[in-house]
């Protein structure tokens, strides 16, 4: 359903991407923010979930910058290898770079944002410091809290898992106490990574769930 585009960011770098386009007139976009894993094969079909649905979903390769077309599995060795991507974030350049997909598919109608990981973390960002979006959905972004004095400037909603060992219930707290206004949902059975069906953590019946209030979210707020 999709194929893969080149962006272009603020500062001229070119980076890759995947888009998928509905069959009929897009109702508007979405923004696939990858996980520690480059555009693999569940954000390439997260972005074909979302095609169907009635959007034009891109996904841009945020780690073209340090290893281009960078795409992993979920080994215990490909998991220590994706993680050295985020020893030292480049957040900057990770919110240029959405900001550039975000441009991208502008014209087509509301773009909204749905990230998760570190996507998740980069979605909140980008409701807070970047241009062109009506809606944002993050999963399990474990960066968010440290972010939590930043205020969106448009409708969030927030997952997470309520037993994720990498982030705490406590700084869930902390995000609801300072933002208020976010729509948060915590997943009593649900761990990290609970909403990708390709690893061991999978939950679904709270992926279920989770997808259609994410459904409900864009609907409501890209119209």
């Amino acid at each position: 359903m999709g194929k893969h585009v080149t962006l272009t960011a603020a500062d001229k770098f070119m980076l890759g991407g995947y888009r998928a386009d509905p069959a009929g007139q897009p109702k508007g976009a979405i923004v696939v923010i990858q996980e520690i894993f480059g555009v693999n094969a569940n954000i390439r079909k997260t972005c074909d979930d979302f095609a169907a649905q009635g959007y034009v979903a891109i996904a841009p390769a945020l780690f073209d910058r340090t290893k281009k077309n960078f795409e992993s599995g979920y080994s215990p060795e490909e998991v220590a290898e994706a993680r050295k991507f985020i020893a030292n974030p480049d957040m900057a350049a990770f919110l240029r770079d959405t900001q550039a997909a975000i441009d991208e598919v502008k014209n087509i109608g509301p773009v909204g944002i749905v990230g998760f990981c570190l996507g998740g973390s980069i979605a909140f960002l980008a409701a807070t410091r970047l241009n062109g979006l009506k809606a944002a959905v993050g999963y399990y972004g474990g960066m968010i809290a440290k972010y939590a004095d930043e205020k969106p400037k448009i409708p969030a909603m927030l997952h997470f898992g309520a037993t994720d060992p990498s982030i705490s219930m406590a700084d869930v707290e902390t995000i609801r106490n300072k933002r208020p206004e976010v729509e948060i949902h915590v997943y009593d059975n649900a761990g990290h990574a609970f909403s990708n069906s390709d690893r061991p953590n999978f939950h679904a019946p709270s992926a279920e769930i989770a997808g259609r209030r994410t459904a409900a979210f864009l609907a409501k707020h890209l119209k």
